[in-house]
């Protein structure tokens, strides 16, 4: 009888779970019918052809050298842009370290869940919504940008520090408070040296996310190439606004190089 109900237990548990996944395909597939049709696909035409959109954005930039003395002004605001991006990502990997401490279970304790709900409302709230806001409070200008990329950064660096924190190797830990330490030196002694090179590597990591950030937190006023680059957009002047793209891919590859060899030899 037993082997009977388990088996009969396990048959009811299988259809239940089909049902489940019927009824999510199925609202899944109704939420997409409803999107396709009620997205409008129509598309506008335009006095300039494709072709020589395209190739205003993507060739003349590099081929024609009129434009080359213009280059110097859109790296000035790109090396902006990396300044913001790397003095928000300074404060942002200081602040969220006690912000990932007091969110892992195994130091927070019954108090990580505090850390961990203000590091979801952060996360919650774009880093665009942080910068009008900043933009409004401190004025147009490079420090609101700072100020939004650090606020948004300690939400996604506080989370990873914190999964780091609860993976550690607990024995450093228990054998510190063993001999007579108290919790700021079982911290100091053996959580820190077992976090640090992944704190290093995610706040690198974080640090390339923050420069494309940047690049968007111009265009409310926040500092960097972001206010030229879609003032040429409005203006419809591809050849700016070609320029400026190749000089963010260029300074961004660069970025992405030099942060990958350091994260390499870190880990």
């Amino acid at each position: 009888m037993k082997q009977h109900d388990k088996i009969r237990t396990h048959k009811t548990f299988n259809k239940t779970k089909r049902m489940y996944v019927l009824a999510t395909v199925l609202i899944l597939a109704f939420i997409y019918i409803v999107a396709l049709v009620s997205t409008p696909f129509d598309i506008n035409s335009s006095s300039v052809s494709t072709l020589e959109t395209l190739k205003r954005l993507f060739i003349e930039p590099l081929i024609n050298t009129d434009n080359y003395d213009k280059y110097p002004e859109y790296i000035g605001y790109m090396l902006e842009t990396i300044a913001i991006a790397y003095a928000g990502i300074f404060v942002a990997t200081i602040l969220a370290v006690p912000v990932g401490f007091l969110a892992a279970r195994n130091v927070g304790g019954r108090f990580s869940y505090i850390g961990k709900a203000l590091l979801n409302a952060i996360r919650a709230i774009p880093e665009l919504i942080f910068a009008i806001i900043f933009v409004a409070a401190v004025g147009i200008g490079p420090y609101a940008g700072v100020l939004a990329i650090s606020i948004n950064s300690i939400g996604m660096l506080g989370k990873l520090y914190a999964e780091v924190i609860e993976s550690i190797d607990s024995e450093n830990v228990d054998a510190i408070k063993a001999s007579g330490g108290n919790r700021i030196q079982s911290m100091w002694y053996g959580i820190l040296p077992q976090v640090l090179p992944e704190f290093v590597s995610y706040s690198l990591y974080r640090f390339e996310i923050d420069v494309r950030a940047s690049t968007v937190l111009g265009i409310v006023g926040a500092g960097g190439i972001g206010a030229p680059l879609i003032l040429a957009t409005y203006q419809r002047n591809w050849d700016e606004v070609g320029m400026i793209l190749v000089v963010v891919v260029v300074f961004v590859s660069l970025i992405d190089i030099l942060s990958g060899a350091i994260r390499k030899r870190l880990i």
